[in-house]
């Protein structure tokens, strides 16, 4: 007992002065016995006193907290039964142990402990507990209201039950979609090739077809109350709000097939690029998404609708093959812009695309011919990945005219007097050595692809025509318009060129046009052998085998669309999958083809092939690849059957 009494006297909460006291009693006690005695019975009176007190008031302190835990009780269970948001409890197995009578009016079906809160609401336990549920919206739609999900553990267990709490956002969010419907979206339409289609229209007849034009255009544009303004003959602003912007992309821009149908005297249909720019921080923003969406409308050939926003471009329509250009006036002015390039520059380095076909290195040894012309040091950058050109690469280092360098060597001497010309391909992640990009500011582009959005968008010169057949050709334009005195081009380059456009166009079966004979009979005058240009074709009788065994495996589709697969690694894998592919478009009925295979990397080709009435280059750039309408293709990381299941999604979604 003397030893409670000693501790609760020390206790840090009592008073220094006790032990002051009990020091100043046993001073007492040392010189009067009477007086010291006295003295302590005065301390331990005074202690008694203070203990008793301290009792007292923990009694009161107690009563206190009792009082005020049936408060905070009552005031929790009012809270949870009357509260005004509805509320409901679920435990870790999904099942609703508890609900106020604010949910029960939502959800009248609910039962407590009979429910389920994934059955009754669609939400899962997972995803109520994820550590963003309450950093992220979630939604609920139920009986014409719009709720907000917030949730709340009921324990410190990880995977305990918790409390979900409807918060009812239904004004919020119906003026969020307000604002946002009254936003406002530029577009640019341009008439496609309105200078060809006029000249080739009788006179009397070049104004209406004109005013057809405009008037389909200005009655598409009231459907959506549009502003609508013209500031050329062929070139349309408007401005329209983004809550139409939903109609047209369900109707995928009726106004591309409407365009489509007015009758003209020319060879070719009347066709319209959109471009459409949404979402943007203010008006200047805005109009820069709009124009961009215009040149990649009229880069990937017209006819078409591209819809651009900060992160997402959209693409509608292009369904008509790119409309051939008649004037070479473009093709005279390049060629005179890339002379002055190369004049002005130290050396040239020219780089295709990966894995290098006829196309690219055809129109690599024709740009550096150019060079050789010009007296100036060049070299085209050429990897590993050879196989499909073996022959005729072998065929270039015999003639000793041309130098190869690879991608250590080209980084190496590439400075900012260095000219980049990049033939076949228009994305940086196409090239063998796309660091080029970033070490010289002299860039010229050149390819026949229709322009995707990764596009090359440091370039000094870019010469795209989605029109023409190849890449090949406008290189062979280009070497016709030189004019530097000298012979322009060799016997075998001749023929690599020519060779290039034979691949292209699939020998002159597709994709010709007038200025693509007109180019393979300049080559022809300047000493290509249509005889040897075949020879470079030529394949062993194993891989004639191979084709044939794809071909006839191949699954076809109800829509006329046939898939095949080769599951063994092959080199010469990007020709066997297009003469595939080519080859299967022969079958009857079969209106576009895709063949899957995998080359000594392991790595997934796709070649793609069209009729033209199905559009297998949007389709190969949802995988990453590109192409024309009816030509394209891909290179994946993916297995082939797993490429195969894409494909067939692809074509289910269009």
């Amino acid at each position: 007992m003397a030893s409670n009494l000693f501790k609760r006297i020390l206790k840090p909460y009592m008073r220094a002065g006790t032990v002051t006291l009990i020091v100043f009693a046993l001073a007492l006690l040392y010189f009067n016995t009477y007086a010291g005695i006295a003295a302590f019975v005065v301390i331990v009176g005074l202690v008694l006193y203070s203990r008793r007190l301290s009792e007292k008031k923990t009694d009161l302190f107690i009563e206190y907290a009792k009082t005020i835990t049936n408060e905070l009780e009552e005031t929790i269970r009012y809270f949870i039964d009357d509260n005004p948001f509805p509320l409901c409890m679920v435990d870790p197995e999904e099942n609703i142990f508890w609900f106020n009578d604010k949910f029960k009016q939502i959800f009248p079906d609910a039962e407590m402990l009979n429910s389920s809160i994934a059955e009754i609401t669609g939400l899962r336990y997972a995803d109520l507990t994820a550590d963003d549920v309450n950093g992220r919206h979630i939604l609920v739609n139920r009986k014409d209201r719009i709720y907000r999900i917030l949730t709340s553990s009921l324990d410190k267990k990880q995977s305990g039950s918790i409390i979900i709490y409807w918060v009812d956002v239904t004004s919020f969010e119906t003026l969020k979609d307000l604002y946002n419907d009254e936003k406002v979206c530029f577009a640019y339409i341009n008439v496609d090739n309105f200078d060809e289609l006029i000249s080739s229209t009788p006179d009397e007849r070049k104004s209406i077809i004109a005013s057809q034009i405009e008037i389909a255009i200005r009655q598409w544009s009231a459907r959506i109350y549009a502003t609508v303004i013209k500031y050329s003959n062929s070139n349309y602003f408007v401005v329209f709000e983004q809550k139409h912007l939903k109609k047209l992309e369900a109707t995928k821009f009726s106004i591309l097939d409407e365009i489509r149908e007015v009758d003209t005297d020319a060879d070719f249909p009347a066709s319209l690029s959109i471009g459409v720019g949404v979402g943007g921080k203010n008006l200047v923003e805005l109009e820069e998404y709009a124009s961009a969406a215009l040149d990649l409308a009229l880069g990937r050939g017209g006819d078409q609708a591209v819809v651009k926003r900060r992160s997402k471009v959209d693409y509608f329509g292009g369904k008509l093959q790119t409309v051939e250009k008649r004037n070479k006036g473009k093709s005279r002015i390049m060629a005179h812009a890339i002379r002055q390039m190369i004049d002005q520059s130290g050396r040239v380095i020219i780089m295709g695309h990966k894995n290098p076909d006829m196309d690219s290195f055809g129109s690599a040894l024709g740009i550096s011919r150019i060079a050789k012309n010009r007296n100036k040091e060049g070299g085209i950058l050429v990897a590993n990945q050879i196989g499909n050109i073996k022959k005729i690469y072998d065929k270039a280092l015999e003639t000793g005219e041309h130098r190869f360098i690879s991608p250590e060597e080209a980084k190496a001497i590439t400075d900012k007097d260095t000219l980049l010309v990049i033939v076949d391909t228009h994305r940086p992640s196409l090239l063998d050595c796309p660091e080029l990009l970033t070490m010289t500011d002299k860039i010229v582009v050149i390819d026949h692809h229709r322009k995707a959005e990764d596009n090359i968008d440091n370039a000094t010169l870019t010469y795209m025509e989605s029109y023409a057949s190849s890449t090949s050709e406008l290189v062979s334009e280009i070497l016709q318009y030189i004019g530097d005195g000298k012979k322009n081009i060799e016997k075998f380059e001749a023929e690599a060129l020519l060779a290039g456009i034979m691949l292209d166009t699939k020998n002159f079966s597709i994709k010709t046009g007038v200025r693509t004979f007109e180019a393979a009979s300049w080559l022809r005058r300047n000493g290509a052998d249509t005889i040897s240009v075949r020879q470079l074709f030529q394949t062993d009788i194993d891989f004639i085998r191979l084709k044939a065994s794809i071909i006839a495996k191949a699954e076809i589709l109800p829509q006329g669309i046939a898939i095949s697969a080769c599951k063994e690694q092959y080199q010469n894998v990007h020709m066997l999958t297009s003469q595939a592919a080519d080859d299967l478009l022969e079958v009857e009925d079969i209106k576009a083809s895709f063949v899957i295979g995998s080359d000594e990397t392991g790595k997934t080709i796709v070649s793609a092939r069209s009729l033209g009435e199905i559009n297998v280059q949007t389709i190969m750039e949802k995988m990453g690849g590109g192409g024309h309408l009816a030509t394209a293709g891909a290179q994946l990381d993916i297995p082939i059957e797993d490429t195969v299941l894409e494909i067939k999604k692809l074509l289910e979604e269009i």
